[in-house]
């Protein structure tokens, strides 16, 4: 870790507060990260988006909040018991973090839809594969069916002790599944059975719809301080005062 070098990037505008200048440091992405050393970083409230790993350090922010599932504490709450009884007609097989036209037009479809505008909504194959086939990461995609049609792509990290959830792309159309609940619930479950410890989460961030869902895993720790902290189910509200 002391031989590994790291950047801070230029302002710009926040994807989850709009109205705030974002700043992130960056792990040398010229480095060729190892497995442990990714892992490594994740401890310390890291994150990955394609080839970068990263970790918001915004001047007077601390809206994200690196968040991750202890797996043996977790108890699903009656909502996502029902999500997961719900699901329980798909089939789910893994596979290795690859381009084929089926996944790639999901993906099209999903970000037209949850994105529009956001930059991400005109994906070409080859900003499909940089984003989620990554060389050298090791990392893998859940593949969701309904009588083999394909319904969601779950694209999980595989990290020393746990798994990190990527990032996740479902139909639309079935939005009735909350299948990015499900996804979740499904790495738990894989990690359990793995014997991994933790799913990381990536950032929560009290003022963005889009980034609150997480705080519905319980319990859930919180990396604050340089330290993990656990978040119990009888906490509201995180113990941080987020910006």
């Amino acid at each position: 870790m002391n031989a590994l070098k790291f950047y801070v990037t230029r302002p710009h505008q926040c994807p989850y507060l709009p109205e705030r200048w974002a700043v992130d440091v960056v792990a040398d992405p010229q480095a060729g990260i190892r497995h442990l050393k990714r892992s490594e970083l994740f401890a310390f409230g890291f994150r990955r988006s394609g080839l970068f790993v990263y970790r918001p350090e915004c001047p007077g922010c601390q809206a994200c909040v690196a968040v991750r599932i202890p797996v043996a504490k977790f108890h699903p709450s009656r909502t996502q018991k029902r999500c997961a009884a719900r699901n329980q007609d798909l089939h789910i097989e893994r596979c290795e973090p690859a381009y084929s036209d089926e996944i790639f037009a999901l993906y099209q479809r999903y970000l037209a839809s949850r994105h529009p505008g956001g930059g991400m909504d005109n994906p070409t194959p080859e900003s499909f594969r940089e984003f989620l086939c990554t060389p050298g990461v090791e990392c893998e995609f859940f593949l969701f069916r309904k009588d083999r049609k394909l319904v969601a792509v779950a694209v999980t990290d595989l990290l020393d002790d746990g798994l990190s959830a990527n990032y996740t792309f479902y139909d639309p159309k079935q939005s009735h599944r909350s299948l990015g609940t499900f996804a979740i619930l499904t790495q738990v479950a894989a990690a359990y059975r793995r014997g991994l410890p933790y799913v990381y989460l990536g950032y929560w961030i009290a003022r963005s719809e889009k980034m609150r869902y997480k705080s519905r895993f319980r319990p859930l720790e919180l990396y604050h301080e340089g330290r993990w902290r656990i978040w119990s189910r009888e906490a509201s509200e995180p113990p941080i005062d987020a910006c």
